[in-house]
Parts: structure tokens; sequence; C-alpha cells
């Protein structure tokens, strides 16, 4: 693998390179690109990833092939503590908790000795504090060259280190916002680039797809509010009444949220009735926000602050407009839905592309460089077809390379028999009845993965009655409960736990050893089919003669399966039962093609098949103890 990528980089060219757990597939790209790849650019899913290249992996590779290569870690904005935002948050005191106050001290003392401001150094301050978003920047928020701290910006610094490095590491959200926003500092680094590697690769459709579409909320209106308050009253108290000003377009905002009864919802343009109170709400929302334009306007030059809502202001405007024009429109010659996204007490407005494809094509165009994308998840079946028509890489090679483990020895797939069909009233409460007789058998050690968040809840409901009846010692953990990171540092460490995730604990997520030898995942997962860029992307497929499912649903589901299988055998000492509940696994004709693009594990629907490899297992290693 690591030739491929160094013939690649050599002739700079892209690759798809698909590589099975366990290949090492870091050290294959680290080691060509850290001799031969000039200024590389390496994008990875998340910003813990990133930490782990920059922390662990690189300086490992960089030392045992000496090479003077110098690497700069590069993140957004918002991981940075902010000097100015700081002093004003220190100053107003606006805050209402006991803990956030504590927290501010941690940040203020944090800034005495740090020299990079990344708020990941500071362990102390949950990354979900509030807090956080007071004492850092946002494009919309950042005064730029004008700030008296300009000098000392952390996010400056960052950006300057990036520029002068041999290697950089980001993370895919902050390398497609800055291709749509122009705002992390990657724009400026492209240009000087020999080669762009992409980790995780399996991401990026969906990452992409995120910021090449568009995004309004009213939560970013209630923030314009709360800023233009805060700032009319400390610059030009005298000049507007700004409580009555903000009032208005935070109603407006909140009325908008409101043409929607339901707690969750999710339409796309064309499904909302024509009658609806939502179309008159938005236009109102418009009018009120021009109001507050107009009264910032005649205030802008008391303070650079007021001018800079202003701005905002303006720009939230200018997004609301365009998102409310016709659905025919091309958005960068490109077909778009129009869709709203409704929370418990915020209203998102979308506008997104139905392929990313020519976008992200024009960005790779110009400059000659190689670009290679790596996951364990990119091919259905060793076809990539999917991923090459999401991406736009059609005529490129692609390769894959297997996992080096023994799957057959390792590991069992395991689908039972009589389960109802998964969109039946009792189909949760089936699998966990299926499901607990394994998870006694493993000992625990179970990881119990979920499609929806609704049968995360209802499982753990289910599970802390049934451990309790039966008198089970295995600790039960949930998502939600904690943060990710935290539930995973107490499963270890339990050795015998239950994990009960949904999509967040399907990847990314690196168990070895005893405490997980059970991956239950509760049904296939297919993207819900109410889903309004689902629904406008199979459209539009079978305008062009293609089949919706067969061409996108299924091989979309089958890439996110191998991704929560991966979770189970980690390396080659690992032993495990990988348990899939859907029927439709045995029943329907394509059933064939999703187990056949997972790991070669034996297969069985036998309970006691199962059971009797986890007493191999406890028999195996009292042995080992016992010697």
């Amino acid at each position: 693998m690591a030739k491929a990528i160094a013939r690649a980089i050599g002739n700079q060219e892209t690759l798809i390179a698909e590589a099975g757990t366990g290949t090492g597939k870091t050290f294959a790209y680290l080691v060509p690109s850290l001799l031969w790849g000039g200024k590389v650019i390496i994008s990875t899913g998340t910003k813990n990833l990133q930490d782990q290249l920059y922390l662990r992996d690189i300086p490992s590779v960089r030392k045992a092939l000496s090479a003077p290569v110098s690497v700069a870690l590069l993140k957004g904005r918002a991981n940075y503590v902010c000097h100015f935002h700081l002093e004003r948050t220190l100053q107003n005191g606006r805050l209402t908790s006991r803990e956030d106050v504590g927290y501010l001290r941690e940040i203020s003392r944090f800034m005495k000795t740090t020299s990079s401001g990344d708020k990941a150094e500071l362990s102390r301050v949950p990354e979900t504090a509030t807090v956080w978003s007071l004492v850092t920047s946002t494009r919309d928020t950042c005064i730029g060259a004008e700030c008296q701290y300009y000098q000392d910006c952390f996010v400056m610094k960052a950006r300057k280190e990036a520029q002068q490095a041999d290697v950089v590491v980001v993370n895919h959200h902050l390398f497609f916002a800055d291709l749509a926003l122009k705002d992390t500092g990657i724009a400026e680094l492209l240009p000087s680039a020999n080669t762009v590697i992409f980790d995780e690769a399996h991401q990026l459709p969906e990452t992409a797809t995120l910021f090449f579409g568009d995004t309004v909320s009213t939560s970013q209106v209630m923030e314009l509010c709360r800023d233009v308050l805060a700032e009319g009253l400390s610059h030009a108290r005298d000049g507007a009444d700004w409580p009555a000003t903000v009032t208005t377009v935070e109603k407006a905002a909140r009325d908008l949220r409101l043409a929607f009864p339901q707690d969750v919802v999710r339409l796309s343009v064309n499904q909302i009735a024509p009658s609806s109170a939502f179309f008159p709400a938005l236009e109102t929302l418009k009018d009120k926000l021009d109001d507050m334009i107009a009264v910032l306007e005649r205030q802008a030059e008391r303070a650079d602050t007021i001018e800079q809502c202003r701005v905002r202001a303006l720009e939230l405007a200018t997004r609301l407009d365009a998102w409310n024009k016709p659905v025919t429109e091309v958005m960068i010659g490109q077909e778009s839905v129009l869709w709203v996204e409704a929370f418990s007490s915020s209203l998102q407005l979308h506008r997104t592309p139905l392929s990313i494809a020519p976008i992200f094509n024009k960005q790779r165009e110009g400059t000659a460089r190689s670009w290679i994308f790596t996951s364990a998840t990119l091919a259905v079946k060793n076809d990539f077809n999917h991923y090459n028509a999401q991406m736009g890489l059609w005529d490129e090679p692609s390769q894959s390379w297997p996992s080096p483990f023994d799957y057959e020895k390792q590991g069992i797939l395991y689908v039972p028999d009589n389960l109802p069909q998964p969109n039946s009233l009792d189909y949760t409460d089936a699998v966990i009845d299926a499901a607990l007789p394994v998870i006694q058998a493993a000992g625990g050690r179970t990881f119990f993965l979920c499609t929806t968040i609704r049968a995360v809840n209802r499982t753990a409901e289910r599970l802390r009655e049934e451990f309790e009846r039966r008198n089970l010692p295995f600790p039960l953990m949930v998502q939600g409960e904690a943060g990710r990171t935290e539930l995973l540092d107490r499963f270890r460490a339990a050795g015998n736990a239950v994990l009960i995730g949904s999509q967040s604990f399907w990847e990314g997520v690196d168990v070895r050893g005893d405490a997980l030898s059970l991956v239950i995942i509760d049904k296939l997962p297919f993207s819900p089919p109410d889903d309004p860029v689902l629904a406008a992307r199979i459209e539009a497929l079978e305008k062009k003669g293609l089949n919706g499912f067969m061409h996108h649903q299924l091989p979309a589901a089958i890439i996110n399966l191998k991704q929560g299988a991966g979770r189970l055998i980690r390396d080659e000492n690992d032993k495990g039962v990988l348990m899939i509940c859907d029927p439709r696994l045995i029943s329907k004709p394509y059933g064939r093609r999703v187990w056949q693009s997972l790991p070669p594990f034996r297969r069985t629907r036998e309970l006691a098949v199962v059971c009797d490899f986890f007493a191999d297992i406890a028999r195996e290693k009292l042995r080992t103890l016992d010697t």
C-alpha cells in the first residue's frame, strides 16, 4: 500500500485506497508522504484523530525515518481561545451559573501558560461547556487586523505555522469549510501543497455536502440579537431603544419555529403546505431583521463591534432571502434541495446540493498534485463505483488491501432466527430478547449499536430492568449519559460492560482486547426514507433510469454497516461475535451482497454455536492463566 501511495505521490496522481482493519494504513501513507511528499496536507475525520496523528503517529514515523520535516496542527477558529472575547467576557460578567464562572477562571489561568491556545489542552473544562462560545471567535465575530490582540492571536499563529510547515494536519470539517467559506487558512495552504491525503475518506461525501450547501438558523438570529443588545447598551445606549429593537426580531424568530408544532421536523420546501404559517412567518422575520439593520446602520460609527453586528445582520438577511428563491435555481451550476429542520427550540433552513461531485471536481482542477483517499470502508464487495460517483472520481485508480486478521478463526457472524420484520412495532424488544442470552454468554463486554436514538433509549430501559431482574453484574453505559471519550474509558476499565450507542459509536472507536467481545447491530443502517435530501437524490437517480435503492441506499448502508462491524476485531488476538439482528440479511435478495461485503467470519444462525464459541474462549483464557 505504501508503494502504491508513493507512486501516486511521485506521479502527482489520484489514488482511492481501501485498507482493512490492521493493515497499518496510517503508516502506509505517512512513510511516503514524509519522505517524498513535499508540502503535504493530511485531513482526517475528527479532532481526536487529528491530535492522535500530530502527537503520536507522525512523531513515531518521523523519528524512525529520521525525516527532517516540520509539522503543524491546524483546527477551526472555535478551538482557539480568543484574547478579545475572553477579556470582554471577563469584563461583562454575564455568566449565570457558578460552574461557568469556575470554568472561566480556569480558561483565564490557561491563557497565561499556553503557547497554542488550543482548548483541547485544557481538559478541566469540558468541550461541551457553554462558556467556550463566549471566549472563542467565529468568522462573524472576529475583528481581524483591527483587533488590538491581532499580533498575539492564536488562530493567526496556527495559520502562520501551517504556512511554513512541510506537513499540516487538519480535519474534514475544516478542509471543506475553507473551500466553501475561505475562513480556515487552507485556501492559502492548498496552492503550495504537492499532496492532499484524506484519511477516514468515507466521511467526505457527507462532510462536503454539509459545507457546499448553506444553512441559516433561528439560533443564529437569536445570538445576533444577544450581541446587538449588549453592544448597543455598551456603546450607544442613547442611540436607540435597544431592548425593543431586538425583542421584535427575537419574537419573529420564535414565531418561525412555532410554525411547526411538532418537536422534530424534516421537510422539503415542497412538502410544506402553501397555507402553512411558515411562509408569512419567514417574511415577517426578514422584515423585522431589516428594521434592526436600519437601526444598526445609524449607530455603526459609534463602535467597531456595532459595525460588526451590522455586517452579520446583513449577511443573515441575504442568506434568508437567498434560501427562499425558487427551487429551479441552480447553485454553483448544481441542483440543490431546499428543506427545513426543526428542533425543540430552533429552526434551520437548508439548501443542500444533490451531488457534490461537480463542485469537488472544480476544487481539484488547476495545480497538479496527488490526491489520496483512504479508509477501511470505501467499497461494496470490492466495487468502488458508489464512492467514486459521490466524489466525482469516476476514472481514478482504486485498490483494496485486505485485513491481515484471520476472521474465520477470530470471529462469528450470527444472524438470529425467527425475528420479526424491522418495521414491526415490537422489533426492538424482539432484538433485546434475542440479544440477552448472547450478552450473558459473552460475560457483558458488548457494544449494542442501534440505528435510532429511540432504539437506544428502549434498549437501555429494557437492559436495565433485565440485568436487575436476572442479577447480572454488567455495568450499563448509554450514549448521552456522558461524553463519548468518558464512556469509552469507563467501558475499557470495567472489562465486562455493555455500551449502548447510535451513530457516533459506529466508527472511530478502538477497543482492543477482552473488554469488547460482542458487537450487536439492531438493523441494517438504511437512511430514513423520509429524509428530504435522500428523497431528492433518489428522484434524480430515477430520472436517469437508475434504481435509487440499489445505486444509492444499499451501498451507503453497506459502507456504514462495515464501519459498525469493524469495531469488533481490532488486532490479531481479538476474538468475538458480530450479531446482526436484521432478518433482511437472509430473506432479501440483496442480503447476500451485504454479508459478502463484511469480513469473512464463520456464519451461523444457531445460538448454541455462539455460546460454545464464548465457552471455548473462556476455557482458553483459564488455560493461559494456569500456565
